[in-house]
C-alpha cells in the first residue's frame, strides 16, 4: 500500500477521476476555486469549476482585520464534512496541531465529528469469515450484530468464544483502504496546489502534514500493527512493575489479521463517562497518579508510549486496575530524542530560556534560522507569569501551549514524532482535569527528570560521550579538508565562483592539513588519558596494582595516538 506519492508524480496516483471532480467541485463551491483553476484543466480537460458567491481570497482581502484562521477554518470544515471519512479524519488531526494553527482555526476543526455510513452485520461477517478463512461460527459462539463502536476506519462488535471468553471484534470497514488511498492522493494534490497559490498557507507546511497523516493512516489501517503495539506496551509496563496498575487486554493473534483484530473485552467504565465514574474518583486519583508516574518513567527509559490516551481509552476496571485500549497510534522517541525531551522539560522546570530555545531548535523544523535573541526574549515574556510559582501551582498544559504558540509565531514547527509526544502529554493532563482530579504532570515528571539529569554525569556516560566526541573530531579532521577541496573544485568547474590556485604553495596546504590531524590526535589522546585517570579509585572495576585494567587500555591507546601525532608533527 503506497500512500505517499506526492510532488511531480501526484497525478499518477489520482486513479478515480470522478472522485477528483467531486472533491474539487466541493472545494470550489466553498470558495477555493482560485487554487485549482489552472491545474485541474490539465488533468481533466474542459472541466468547468463551479463558482462560489465569494472566494476565500476575496474574503481574506476584504477582511484584513478579521481572523484569517476563523475564515479558513470555517470554509475547510464545511468542505471536510461533505467530503467524508478521510477528510474528516484529516481535519481532526489538524485540530490537534496547536504548534501550527491559530486557536480560531483549531476551534473550527474541533467541530468535526465522524460522519460515517453504517456497516451492516452481513458486510462485517463477510470480512470476518474472509479473515478467519472459515465461518465465524467455528470460532465464536456468538457475535452481537449491533456494533458498540463505529469510527472512520473500523467497526467494533462484542462476541464470545466457544470457551465462554468475552471478546471484542474490531473489523475494518469494507473497501476503506481503497477509498482512503484514493482520497489521500487527491488530498496531496490539493495541498500542493494550495501551497503554490498561497504563501500564507505554504509556510504552514500543509503538504508536510498530509505526509505525516499518511504515515499514521497506514499504521491504523493495519490491525496487525495494533496487536503488536499492545504486546510491546504490555511488556514495557510489566518490566517497570506497572502491570499491577495498568491492564492491557489480551490479543488473540491467532484470530486476528490486517483486517480484523480480536481482543479480550474489558469490563469497566471509561473515564470519558465522568458522571458514572464520579463516585470512584477518590480511589482512581492515587492509582492514576502512580500509574502515570510509571508511564512517564517507561517513556523516558525506552521512548515507546501510547499516543492517544484520551478519556475514552482509559477504563476503571472491576478489579481496581486501569485498563487501556486502542493501540493504533503509538509514539516513539530515539535515545537522542529522549535526551532532548529531558533537556526541554528540565529547562521549563528551571526557566532556563536560552537552553530551552536551543533544545527546541535542535529538534524543530524551520525554513530559515530565526533571530535567536528575539526568540529567547519572546519565550521569556510568555513564561514570566509562571516564574515564582511552585511546580504544583504551574499548569503544564498552559506552559507548553505558551511555548508552542511562540515557536509558531517564529515559523518554527515540531516534526511528527515531537508533535505526538506533546499532544499525548496535553491529552493526559486533560484526562485528570476532566474528572476534577488533582494531578499535575510537572510534579510527576520533576523527580524523574532531576534524577536522570544527575545520572547523566556518571563516569561511564561521560567517558562514552568523550570517546564518541573524540572519534567524531578525528573523523572530521580527515574528511573536512578533502571535502573543502572537492567542493571548491566543483564550484569553480560549474562556474559558480572563481577558483583560487596558489601555485607553489601546495606544501603549505599539506602542512595545514597535517597540523589539523596532529591537533585531533592530541585531543583524542588527552581524552583517553584523562578518562583513564578518572577511573582510578573506582572500586567497581578490576584492578592491577590498584589501577583499573581499563585505565591501562585507555593509556595504551593514548600513547599510540601520541606516537602517531609526533610522527605527523615531524612533517610540519
Amino acid at each position: 500500500m503506497d500512500l505517499i506519492k506526492t510532488g511531480i508524480e501526484i497525478t499518477k496516483t489520482i486513479r478515480n477521476v470522478s472522485r477528483l471532480r467531486e472533491i474539487v467541485a466541493i472545494f470550489a463551491r466553498h470558495g477555493f476555486q482560485d487554487f485549482f483553476s489552472g491545474a485541474i484543466t490539465q488533468i481533466i480537460p474542459n472541466f468547468v469549476l463551479p463558482k462560489s458567491k465569494r472566494s476565500i481570497k476575496e474574503e481574506l482581502e476584504e477582511n484584513g482585520q478579521k481572523d484569517w484562521g476563523e475564515i479558513l477554518g470555517l470554509r475547510l470544515r464545511k468542505c471536510f464534512e461533505e467530503l467524508g471519512p478521510a477528510f474528516i479524519k484529516f481535519g481532526q488531526l489538524l485540530s490537534s496541531r496547536e504548534d501550527i494553527f491559530d486557536e480560531s482555526f483549531i476551534t473550527q476543526m474541533k467541530l468535526l465529528r465522524d460522519q460515517v455510513k453504517p456497516v451492516s452485520f452481513d458486510q462485517a461477517s463477510r470480512i470476518i469469515n474472509e479473515s478467519l478463512g472459515e465461518p465465524w461460527s467455528n470460532i465464536f459462539s456468538e457475535i452481537d450484530p449491533h456494533p458498540i463502536g463505529t469510527a472512520s476506519i473500523g467497526v467494533v462488535f462484542k462476541g464470545k468464544l466457544h470457551n465462554g471468553t468475552k471478546v471484542v471484534i474490531k473489523v475494518r470497514r469494507p473497501n476503506i483502504e481503497k477509498e482512503m488511498v484514493t482520497d489521500f492522493s487527491i488530498m496531496s494534490f490539493v495541498a500542493t496546489q494550495v501551497e503554490k497559490v498561497s504563501a500564507e498557507i505554504r509556510y504552514l507546511g500543509i503538504s508536510r502534514i498530509v505526509h505525516d497523516f499518511s504515515i499514521s493512516l497506514q499504521n491504523e489501517l493495519n490491525f496487525n500493527i495494533e496487536a503488536l503495539n499492545s504486546e510491546k506496551l504490555a511488556k514495557n509496563l510489566k518490566a517497570h512493575g506497572a502491570d499491577n496498575l495498568f491492564y492491557i487486554p489480551k490479543m488473540y493473534k491467532e484470530f486476528s489479521s490486517e483486517k480484523m483484530i480480536v481482543m479480550e473485552q474489558l469490563i469497566g467504565t471509561p473515564f470519558s463517562e465522568a458522571e458514572e465514574i464520579e463516585d470512584s474518583v477518590a480511589k482512581i486519583t492515587p492509582l492514576l497518579q502512580e500509574g502515570l508516574k510509571i508511564f512517564i518513567k517507561t517513556f523516558l527509559s525506552d521512548g515507546f508510549f501510547h499516543a492517544d490516551l484520551h478519556g475514552g481509552n482509559f477504563f476503571y476496571l472491576e478489579n481496581g486496575k486501569i485498563g487501556l485500549i486502542d493501540f493504533g497510534l503509538m509514539g516513539h522517541l530515539s535515545k537522542k530524542g529522549r535526551e532532548n525531551f529531558i533537556a526541554i522539560i528540565y529547562s521549563l522546570l528551571t526557566f532556563n530560556y536560552e537552553n530551552l530555545v536551543y533544545e527546541f531548535l535542535d529538534v524543530a523544523e524551520y525554513e530559515k534560522v530565526p533571530d535567536v535573541d528575539i526568540l529567547i526574549s519572546d519565550i521569556r515574556d510568555v513564561l514570566s507569569p509562571f516564574v515564582g510559582l511552585t511546580v504544583q501551582q504551574t499548569n503544564f498544559t498552559e506552559v507548553l501551549r505558551s511555548v508552542i504558540s511562540t515557536l509558531r509565531k517564529h515559523q518554527i514547527y515540531l516534526p511528527r514524532e515531537w508533535f505526538i509526544v506533546f499532544r499525548a502529554l496535553i491529552t493526559l493532563d486533560g484526562v485528570g482535569k476532566n474528572l476534577n482530579m488533582d494531578i499535575d504532570l510537572f510534579s510527576l515528571m520533576e523527580e524523574d527528570i532531576y534524577n536522570i539529569v544527575k545520572d547523566s554525569f556518571k563516569k561511564e556516560d561521560l567517558i562514552e560521550e568523550a570517546v564518541w566526541l573524540g572519534r567524531d573530531f578525528l573523523s572530521g579532521s580527515k574528511v573536512i579538508p578533502r571535502h573543502m577541496k572537492w567542493f571548491l573544485k566543483d564550484w569553480a568547474r560549474k562556474g559558480y565562483a572563481f577558483e583560487i590556485i596558489h601555485k607553489g604553495h601546495e606544501k603549505q596546504f599539506d602542512q595545514v592539513t597535517t597540523a589539523i590531524m596532529f591537533l585531533s590526535h592530541s585531543l583524542l589522546a588527552s581524552v583517553f588519558f584523562g578518562s583513564g585517570v578518572f577511573l582510578i579509585g573506582d572500586t567497581l572495576v578490576k584492578t592491577v596494582f590498584d589501577i583499573p585494567t581499563v585505565t591501562y587500555v585507555l593509556w595504551f591507546l593514548a600513547f599510540g595516538l601520541m606516537l602517531k601525532g609526533f610522527a605527523l608533527a615531524r612533517k610540519i
